[in-house]
């Protein structure tokens, strides 16, 4: 079968593998969708510390499947439809059982220690079945729209943290399929007030834009992001701010601009290299903000934003502006790169 492998930074094959064989708690699927997300191409320029293996990319996937290993927990039969989980916990550490499962101290991942969706087929290890990280994707939601479920659940652990109030005035930096998300879960669920979306790329942030319809977007590449924050709200600042990117600078921003009692989600980590930012502390102080991180999501987010599709009270699929064909897959990757669309995903 095709799979698509990483050999090192810079070098990544589309090349023929082996298909993999079901172990007795396994559960092999046929992929139908493995969406794409900026990870993929930092992973594909410059590794990653978990990657220590030659191993199958991908971890946004949905598929269909096809064998059940004899031992395998969870009930699942071939032919059902199914979302996998890409953050995988132990289930068994301090963190897992206080229910922090998106901050497991053993966490691995699907596409890092597990080969990954960007493949024919893909073996669902014992551990996602373990955690219950095997989802069978509700009637009426297409494969593309589950796949798309993860980084879906990324952004309703971060907002969870945020305590988002009907009314609040929300700045979300970075026009990305995440930034989109965190607008239609800020709207859709939380029933925010003025959504600002902010970019540096000005094409891409007409584009996401238009499928979103935040209630006014800044070109941060040439306005003072923090000036007109502070000129629209009259110089009380922002309510929340979600900072989607991996820039320092969005980080300070936000802490510069936010409202006192204002809440702020590093949702985009850093580069490792750089990970420092300068910080006001007597912002945080006197106006009593709260600076919350974001790391993944826990099994029960991806439940959660499959009932959110299913329902339709967040719309993905509107989001998903290309399906490119496996044998394509590195095209993806620069599709990704450029900012030429909103969600990209991948088709074996």
């Amino acid at each position: 079968m095709k799979a698509l492998r990483f050999y090192a930074p810079g070098d990544v094959r589309l090349e023929d593998v082996p298909e993999p064989v079901c172990g007795p708690d396994e559960v092999k699927i046929k992929v139908k969708n493995c969406s794409t997300c900026g990870t993929d191409v930092k992973i594909r320029n410059n590794g990653h510390v978990n990657i220590t293996r030659v191993t199958t990319m991908g971890h946004e996937v949905a598929g269909e499947v096809v064998e059940v290993g004899a031992d395998a927990v969870g009930g699942f039969a071939v032919g059902d439809r199914v979302q996998v989980i890409a953050a995988v916990p132990c289930g068994d550490c301090h963190e897992c059982r206080k229910g922090w499962m998106e901050v497991c101290q053993n966490q691995t991942s699907v596409g890092y220690q597990y080969d990954g969706g960007f493949a024919e087929y893909m073996i669902v290890p014992a551990q996602v079945l373990k955690v219950d990280g095997l989802n069978r994707i509700p009637d009426g939601v297409g494969y593309d729209e589950a796949s798309a479920a993860e980084p879906f659940a990324c952004a309703i652990n971060a907002q969870e943290q945020l305590g988002i109030e009907e009314g609040d005035f929300v700045v979300v930096f970075g026009a990305g399929p995440i930034g989109c998300m965190h607008i239609r879960i800020a709207r859709g669920v939380h029933k925010a007030g003025t959504i600002v979306l902010v970019d540096i790329n000005a094409e891409r942030l007409a584009m996401s834009a238009e499928a979103v319809n935040p209630d006014l977007t800044i070109d941060a590449s040439s306005v003072n992001v923090v000036e007109e924050v502070l000129r629209l709200t009259e110089g009380r600042g922002a309510d929340v701010i979600i900072t989607a990117t991996p820039a320092n600078i969005n980080q300070e921003q936000a802490i510069a601009m936010a409202a006192r009692n204002g809440r702020i989600s590093f949702f985009g980590g850093l580069p490792k290299t750089n990970p420092m930012i300068a910080c006001d502390s007597n912002l945080v102080h006197y106006r009593q903000l709260h600076i919350h991180g974001a790391n993944g999501s826990a099994p029960a987010h991806h439940k959660r934003a499959l009932e959110y599709i299913a329902s339709g009270q967040i719309p993905v699929k509107d989001l998903i502006t290309r399906h490119v064909p496996l044998s394509n897959v590195l095209d993806a990757f620069d599709i990704v790169a450029k900012g030429e669309a909103i969600k990209v995903t991948v088709e074996p």
